[in-house]
């Protein structure tokens, strides 16, 4: 082997010590990366925002994959912890899901019973009557004669809301076609057996139903003789 040789195999091996140390360079790059970052585990990313006491379900999430030890300790790892589960508040779009964000449902209490009405939306609803709120009903009556006056009566008082579903048009009654599509909120409410009856009764035969909004640890007392309002008595 000449001294041209000798130097080419010197050369290689050299070569081959350098590609040696890079890749042991990046194996031990990688290891410490490992090491600082840790395993992946599951979360949940909001795919868009979430209105306050909404009933959340598994649509409204995406599943990714990220760092164990970037997560908080309260981060929703299992979609299973949603079921039953309402925002709190507003989940914007792109945060991670986590156990505080979410209540429990309102649930029935034993003798109460779940009832369902339409309430005209802007009226009636207004985007302040929300899950777990409190709610006194009005509904105003046409006199029995045309002699007699119209009425405003409070038909049900502390009335606990479980549910606001979506707008919907409702198309006018056959006997009034004259009168434009009303857009109505189905409001479901948690009630004792007579005000189920009260609430359905207004909703049949009321010419227009509210929801007064109260406000939380208000008295919601209301004496008999302030139930019914005529205008021909207000002084």
């Amino acid at each position: 082997m000449n001294s041209r040789q000798r130097r080419g195999v010197i050369l290689l091996l050299l070569s081959v010590l350098c590609a040696l140390g890079a890749f042991a360079g990046v194996l031990s790059v990688i290891d410490d990366v490992k090491s600082k970052v840790g395993p992946e585990v599951t979360a949940y990313e909001l795919r868009s925002d979430v209105a306050p006491y909404t009933t959340l379900s598994a649509g409204q999430f995406k599943k990714i994959e990220m760092p164990e030890r970037w997560l908080s300790e309260n981060a929703v790892t299992d979609l299973a912890a949603i079921r039953g589960k309402i925002a709190v508040t507003t989940l914007k779009k792109g945060s991670l899901l986590q156990s505080d964000m979410i209540v429990d449902q309102p649930a029935l209490q034993p003798g109460q019973q779940e009832v369902a009405i339409m309430v005209d939306a802007a009226t009636g609803v207004a985007g302040k009557i929300t899950p777990g709120s409190s709610v006194n009903v009005y509904a105003t009556f046409e006199g029995a004669r045309e002699s007699d006056p119209d009425q405003s009566k409070i038909i049900v008082t502390n009335a606990q809301v479980l549910d606001v579903g979506e707008i919907k048009a409702l198309e006018p009654d056959q006997d009034n076609r004259s009168q434009s599509p009303t857009d109505a909120v189905p409001i479901t409410f948690a009630l004792s057996t007579l005000d189920a009856q009260r609430i359905t009764y207004a909703e049949s035969f009321a010419k227009r139903v509210r929801l007064a909004l109260v406000a939380p640890g208000g008295d919601t007392t209301v004496p008999d003789q302030d139930r019914t309002y005529e205008l021909v008595t207000d002084k």
